[in-house]
Formats: C-alpha cells, structure tokens, sequence
C-alpha cells in the first residue's frame, strides 16, 4: 500500500559500513547458508568439460553432438533500426526517421562483434562472451558495484531470473519480504511452495525503511512460529504496480538493516532508466530539448537513483536487469549481477533448465550495441526516458484536465483528486490519490471508499466475506463497470500480497480500494478520450 506508517522504530540510519566502498576478493562463504537444499545440490553439467577442451589449439572433436555450422540455413542477419540518437518523443513522422543497418555474417570476419556460426549453436550457460563483456562495462560505468568480482549471468529475461533466484534460496514455507503492493507474477513461482509473504509499507519514496526494521525486529513476537524471511524482492524505480521510486537515502538504510538481519536483496529493476524529472503541474511538460554531448548523458546518468549494487559491500544483493523496457521483451534477455559463489550456482541452474538465451536475440542485441557504441546506447535510453517521461505527462495533465487536483495538499500518499464543481474546487470527498511517478509506466489511483454509497451498501449486503473483501468486491464491480464504459484499468486486487488462504478474505487497507493506470501504449489523443471515460464513471460512481 502507499501509506504514511505509524512505525515506533527508531530512525534507521546507515552506518558507515554501509556506504559504498571496495573490497577485496572473497569467497562468499559467509553467505552459503542462504543457499537452498535444491541449490546447493545441483552438479556441473558433465559436458562443461567437454566444451573447455574444444577450444584447445589443434583439438580434433569426435565428442560433441553439435551440428555443424554450415548446416545451418542462415547466410545472414541483417535488421534495419533506428539510430541511436532518435528522439520518439518529438518525431510525428516515423518514415523520416534515420535509420542504422544491422548485420550479423555467417562466419567471424574481424569486422563485427560476434556470427552465426557461434550464436546459432549451443552455447556457454553464462550467455555470449561478447554480450557479457558490453553488459560488464555497463555496470562498472552505471552501478559502480561496491566490490569489483561480481559477475554477469545471462537470463531469460526478469521473469526466469526471479525464477531461478527463488530456486537459488528459497525452500517450501518460507516467508518472502515484498512491498505493500507487489507485482503479481513474481508470487507465482513461490505460492505452490507453501510460502508466504511479509508485506512491507510503501509510499511515494518506495520501501519506508522504518516500517521494514520494525517488522523484522519484532518478528517473533508478531508472527509466533513463521519462519523469519530470509529474502527481500523489490522493484526500486517505477515500482509495479505503484510507480514508487526509491531514494538512494532509502536504498543506503535498507541495505544497512538487511545486514544486521541477514537478508538478501532481490533487486528487479526493469525501469532502472524510466526515471524522470519530477512533475510540475504548472509547466508546458514536453519532452526535454537539451543536446546529447557527454556532459549531457553524464548528467543523464548522474540522475538516476543508484542501484542497491553501489552499497553492497557483502555480496547479498542479486540485481535483475532487462532489455524488455528498452529495446523490446521479444528478445527474451535479460541478465543477473551477483557475487561468484551465487552466479556458480545460477549457471548450473541455466543448464539444467533453459541453457543459454536465444542465439537470434544474443546476435542482434550484441552486433546493435557495438553498432550504437556505449555512448549510443545511452543516448538512446536517454531519449527513451524522454519519450515516457512526455506520456507521464499526458496522464498527469488530463487527470487535472477532468478533474479537480488539489496539488497543493501533496503527502505521502499523493495529491487529493475531486470531481470538478460548478460550485467551486476541491468540493464533495476526495474520490482518489495518486502520485505523479518518478520512474515506470505506471499511475496508482488510491481510492477512499468511506464516501461512497455503493462501498456502503456492500458492508450492508449478505455475501462470502470469507473469500472476498468488501474493498475487493467493490474493486471488482467498478472495474466491470470501466469495462462497460470501454477503458481498461488494472485492478489493484491483482497486487495483493499473498498472505495465506486464512488471510485470503481480509484487506490490508480497510477502507481503501486501488487501480492501476498505465501511460506507456496510449496514443495522446486516446489516452486524453481514455481518462474522460474514467472520470464518467466515478463521477456516476459518487453521485448516484
């Protein structure tokens, strides 16, 4: 939930251990206990031998079952893309935009960053050598790691890296940290093993840190006979679903109680480069119009709130990245930062599992990226960044444009939003707050519900309150009313975080019921018709 906490903790400051600093090359075994029984027990597969020795001078193989590359049908790779200074957020008209020729060759040829030959065979679990390397350079310039032997491992993306990260330290009936409001999918792989989670307080800074020491100090006495969690999932900037951004403050003291509490951190951070300036409801909000110098991108950079890897002088964090948000998730890559001992075993999960990412994606993702050069990429994302940023607007300005937004009344929890009155502003309840995001795709709408005469006559009606709360079914029957009305919204039941069967009928916000709107795929002029429809419908939702 975004929520203003009611913690008695004490402050939680971060000690000078937990300011970034190097440290020498170590073993990590004082974090092996964090490993699992199905982690711990899986055995290099056999053939990593036999491939270490086919790279041997004057090797002749009669050993591997590999085909050989001239049997593959492919001569070629060659995509066109865009190059990487276009800015989308200013461009109308697509067909004039430059564009970048893209090739992939059959065999190595010194001119490019890898071939089909070796892309399109069976490869090394860890993912393309020369992807790797690239994504390597990234981290150092952008993460700047707080000890130096991290490694990068492959993955199929987030969804398969949290995936195996549950395998990597997760055993049945264990208990999960997550925020308040999580990303639904993300329960999927742990609710069939008898887990549960522990949700912890959101506001518009992301995690409150109070709220997660307080939890974690009086476990025992507030949960008698539950496991103690030992993992904490987060998504950090532009979290899903409430759009929350955490400060590097925030990031530095949450490191610092995960270490006295022996917690590792599970760092998904999709929408790492969707991180904006923040909203000004008085400003025209086009998209920026600065110039792409290296003082540009370092400024760029030097924006964004860092990664938990920056104060992760121990090795307990585990970051997930992606390509999904800003080249396309068609692709499927994805890749996992995280000390030795850890990668060890999250390559001997990729070859039991799902091996090495897909050889077509590795090839263009890896021949774009030595085509655009760093500076390119970046500048890329930059503009991207750029163009949600303009999107994050529209919806911002429309929901002012149909609605009262008391931007002045700013809290924790967002600005208080009215239907508009002939009669004046900021009159009748407050029908929903939200938060203009600093990162992500996304607009939490928290509604208040002790006004609203439908919420009252569902408290009033007869029905399973066993297996539905009241604020659920209300959700429900507003969403199917959106529906109606042709606009989609998400409805924030889907972000529930799962507590157990007992616990299934109950809310954790009594009184509040959520929606979440995303900006990332509407057209200006449908996203503008798309929140007229909304405020149709609450304003019949209040007044009737």
């Amino acid at each position: 939930m975004l929520g203003n906490p009611d913690v008695t903790a004490a402050s939680v400051e971060p000690s000078a251990a937990a300011q970034p600093r190097q440290i020498p090359r170590t073993d990590f075994q004082h974090l092996y206990h964090h490993l699992n029984k199905l982690s711990r027990s899986r055995a290099p597969s056999p053939l990593k031998d036999i491939f270490r020795y086919m790279g041997l001078d004057g090797m002749l193989s009669l050993a591997g079952g590999l085909p050989h590359p001239d049997m593959f049908p492919f001569l070629s790779m060659n995509v066109s893309a865009y190059d990487s200074d276009t800015r989308l957020a200013t461009t109308s008209d697509i067909a004039s935009i430059q564009t970048t020729d893209v090739t992939v060759p059959k065999n190595a040829d010194g001119l490019h960053s890898t071939n089909l030959a070796a892309t399109l065979q069976y490869g090394d679990a860890r993912g393309l050598a020369a992807l790797t390397s690239t994504i390597k350079r990234f981290v150092d310039r952008l993460y700047k790691p707080a000890y130096s032997d991290y490694e990068i491992v492959l993955s199929h993306g987030s969804t398969d890296a949290w995936n195996k990260v549950v395998s990597l330290f997760v055993e049945f009936g264990d208990t999960i940290l997550v925020e308040g409001q999580t990303y639904p999918s993300s329960q999927t792989v742990w609710i069939p093993m008898g887990c549960v989670s522990a949700p912890v307080i959101l506001d518009k800074d992301g995690i409150v840190p109070e709220a997660l020491d307080n939890l974690l100090m009086n476990w025992e006495t507030t949960h008698p006979g539950q496991k103690k969690p030992r993992l904490l999932y987060c998504i950090p900037a532009g979290q899903n679903p409430t759009g929350s951004t955490l400060t590097a403050e925030r990031k530095a003291k949450i490191y610092e109680i995960c270490v006295r509490h022996d917690i590792i951190i599970c760092e998904d951070d999709p929408y790492y480069f969707l991180q904006f300036p923040t909203y000004d409801p008085q400003a025209q909000n086009g998209p920026p119009a600065d110039a792409d110098s290296p003082v540009e991108i370092a400024a760029f950079l030097e924006s964004l709130e860092p990664s938990f890897l920056k104060y992760d002088y121990d090795g307990r964090v585990v970051r997930l990245d992606t390509f999904s948000k800003t080249l396309a998730p068609g692709f499927r890559v994805g890749w996992v930062v995280a000390n030795p001992l850890f990668s060890e075993r999250l390559i001997r999960a990729n070859e039991a599992l799902t091996q090495t990412p897909s050889g077509w994606s590795q090839a263009i993702i890896t021949e774009l990226l030595a085509t655009w050069g760093d500076d390119g990429y970046l500048t890329w994302v930059k503009h991207l960044r750029d163009t949600y940023t303009a999107r994050r607007n529209w919806m911002c300005g429309f929901v002012n444009k149909y609605f009262d937004v008391d931007w002045d009344s700013m809290s924790a929890n967002g600005v208080p939003v009215y239907l508009k009155q002939t009669t004046g502003r900021y009159q009748g309840p407050v029908i929903f707050k939200f938060v203009p995001p600093r990162a992500g795709m996304f607009v939490w709408l928290t509604v208040p519900l002790d006004g609203n005469a439908h919420f009252q006559r569902i408290l009033a009606s007869s029905y399973d309150k066993d297996t539905q709360s009241p604020e659920a079914k209300w959700t429900t029957e507003v969403w199917e009313k959106l529906a109606e009305a042709r606009v989609l919204l998400t409805p924030g039941t889907y972000y529930t975080p799962w507590q157990g069967h007992e616990k299934a009928g109950q809310s954790d916000s009594p009184g509040l019921a959520f929606f979440r709107m995303s900006f990332s795929l509407m057209t200006r002029v449908n996203m503008d018709e798309a929140i007229q429809r909304v405020e149709r419908v609450f304003r019949a939702e209040w007044t009737t």
